[in-house]
């Protein structure tokens, strides 16, 4: 079980939604020293329409970019290792640009989006010097000079509209909680609420096996209950329909985008399981726990 749920459901979370409009890497490892930049994005070369889908986390996947998201108030020295995986990945570019002889200007270089709960005016202003644009962005993304190429969106200034959603599933407390309300409503034919809902739920079961989940991770647990109750429901119904074994696919499928050997050897041994319990562990294993689990001899 990972160490930090909060992290890598956000890292999975970007790179499952920001997956359907260019390529995502997640961990990239930075020249010179070993860091990781949590995820690294370039768009595809020809621009999707999802792009609206993703409202304002879509505008920001317009260029390459560095998300790094934050489960709790991003500090000064978390924004100057940041800026260090930026500056590094600029130093990369610089490099391939003299090594293949091609111009290289600050607009083919990657942005980078921090993304944090919340964070202090003082902090903003005196700290980082880092200033809002209204004008074009709206309220609650802060910009800091344009030759750093780099931004502050706090989670908690945004406003609360469509074009925002995505990105206040990544807050805490209430704002989390009212993003999630709104995820629910919409149509459960969503290609973007199945991702998203699917990552909540790995999230809920694994701070369900926490030894001792916090206040606040017991009423995210809560909140969930519904969705998870919602596609246990769906199981149920697609089980009186068809097989077991079609429903496993079906969620395997979705999970992981395909079945290949390796995962067709699980689907046997899941699907005679009951529902209930084979929705918990897709939800709850990895695929690696998934093949070490039922294909060992």
């Amino acid at each position: 079980m990972t160490i930090f749920p909060h992290d890598e459901f956000a890292k999975n979370y970007l790179e499952a939604l920001l997956g359907t409009v260019g390529e995502v890497k997640t961990d990239r490892k930075v020249p010179s020293e070993i860091r990781e930049i949590d995820v690294y994005f370039a768009p595809f070369a020809q621009p999707s329409e999802k792009t609206v889908e993703l409202g304002l986390l879509g505008r920001f996947a317009d260029t390459a970019a560095l998300f790094e998201p934050f489960r709790n108030a991003v500090q000064p020295l978390e924004i100057c290792s940041c800026m260090g995986k930026l500056f590094s990945t600029f130093a990369e570019a610089q490099r391939k640009s003299r090594r293949e002889k091609t111009t290289l200007s600050m607009d083919d270089l990657p942005k980078l989006w921090i993304i944090s709960p919340t964070a202090s005016e003082d902090f903003l202003d005196a700290g980082l010097h880092a200033t809002l644009d209204e004008e074009n962005w709206g309220t609650g993304i802060y910009f800091f000079g344009n030759v750093s190429r780099t931004a502050i969106i706090v989670v908690h200034q945004l406003p609360s509209t469509h074009e925002t959603l995505w990105l206040r599933i990544l807050g805490r407390d209430g704002t989390q909680k009212q993003a999630i309300k709104e995820l629910e409503a919409l149509p459960t034919n969503n290609p973007l609420r199945e991702k998203a809902v699917d990552l909540l739920l790995n999230l809920r079961t694994t701070l369900q096996l926490k030894e001792a989940p916090d206040e606040e991770e017991n009423d995210l647990i809560m909140t969930l209950s519904p969705i998870y109750l919602e596609k246990l429901e769906e199981v149920r119904q697609e089980g009186r329909q068809e097989t077991r074994r079609n429903v496993v696919e079906s969620l395997l499928r979705n999970r992981f985008g395909s079945i290949d050997r390796q995962l067709n050897a699980v689907v046997e041994p899941l699907s005679v399981l009951a529902p209930d319990e084979f929705v918990f562990l897709l939800t709850q294993l990895s695929r690696e726990d998934l093949i070490n689990r039922f294909t060992q001899a």
